[in-house]
């Protein structure tokens, strides 16, 4: 079936080209009329593009390194045997290790699942899940480093992050109580167990540490770039009117930025970069919007989660997600007068 759809391709871009050579030769001027764009647009894309990868590289390829340290060295038991009994000590917990624990959220979903079929709470791991990519150091030094002339969106980022994570933890303890991942836990101790045996059998510990840090830095480069690309687009194709057109009103800016975090699904350590380009056009409170809401919820990661817990409770946290985070970065714009 392959080589015959191989054979279908190839045979339609033969036809293709015979056939615009055809029409070019019957309608010499066919190509001068094809309108170009603008070349002042396509240099500033390019600009944007190149600045906003370099400035992003450095982060992402410490957070790839240290995330396959933790993820090899550090055993879950160690995790799952301090996890307090007390719910709001256990959110707390969550927070403590979100900032000891530089890991994205891509390799935190795997992890915790393990963790919750091995006996940490739902709502510890809910929690870290949503705040463990935010408030690690390489995620505040990178936001520091984008904001560097406006450091209360770090404060901000921090701080809302914290206070989102808190309210939807205290919400799952208090009305989520069955089990919620989709295969039991035997099912997960048996395949993990079988399944790290067989790698400390046949891999040292540095190199299963370097395959991670591989296919996790090409993940999150696919996704840089599909986010550079998208954005500078926006700035650079996009008629500014309708950018300030978006960024007014005191919701709209904030449904629009929560939307484009969502599909471009950037690493956090990289969003803030991407965030900044929007300064000027869009106002803080919805920046913040940005940064928050896109790495406890974008499109890869509900993929994941789809695939780890039930499809309701994935539905009831994505709604209570978006709810705090909109109501968080708007009291936040209003409160908070240097914003």
């Amino acid at each position: 079936m392959k080589t015959i759809a191989s054979q279908w391709g190839i045979h339609l871009a033969f036809t293709a080209a015979i056939s615009l050579m055809i029409l070019a030769a019957m309608d010499p001027g066919l190509f001068s009329r094809i309108p170009l764009p603008d070349l002042t647009a396509l240099q500033s894309f390019k600009t944007m593009f190149i600045s906003i990868v370099l400035e992003a590289f450095p982060f992402i390829l410490l957070g790839v390194l240290v995330s396959s340290c933790m993820q090899t060295l550090i055993p879950e038991q160690w995790v799952r045997r301090f996890v307090p009994r007390n719910p709001l000590l256990g959110i707390l917990f969550a927070c403590l290790l979100g900032i000891l624990f530089p890991v994205c959220e891509c390799g935190l979903i795997p992890v915790i699942r393990r963790l919750i079929a091995k006996g940490m709470p739902l709502y510890v791991g809910v929690v870290f899940i949503l705040v463990g990519p935010i408030v690690n150091p390489i995620v505040y030094a990178a936001t520091y480093t984008a904001f560097r002339t406006r450091p209360e969106m770090v404060y901000a980022r921090m701080g809302l992050a914290l206070a989102v994570g808190l309210i939807v933890g205290l919400i799952v303890y208090a009305f989520v109580s069955k089990n919620q991942l989709k295969h039991s836990a035997a099912v997960f101790s048996i395949d993990e167990h079988d399944r790290d045996d067989g790698h400390r059998h046949n891999r040292s510990k540095l190199i299963s540490m370097l395959e991670h840090a591989g296919s996790e830095f090409i993940e999150m480069g696919k996704f840089l770039m599909f986010g550079a690309v998208a954005t500078a687009a926006i700035q650079a194709f996009l008629p500014r009117g309708n950018l300030v057109h978006l960024g007014q009103g005191a919701v709209m800016p904030h449904i629009f930025m929560m939307g484009l975090a969502y599909v471009l699904s950037l690493c956090s350590t990289s969003d803030a970069f991407v965030a900044t380009s929007f300064i000027g056009t869009f106002s803080a409170g919805s920046l913040l919007t940005f940064l928050v809401f896109g790495p406890m919820l974008d499109f890869k990661s509900t993929l994941m989660l789809f695939s780890v817990f039930k499809t309701r409770f994935v539905c009831l946290l994505a709604v209570l997600v978006a709810v705090t985070v909109l109501g968080g970065a708007m009291a936040a714009e209003h409160l908070l007068p240097n914003l």
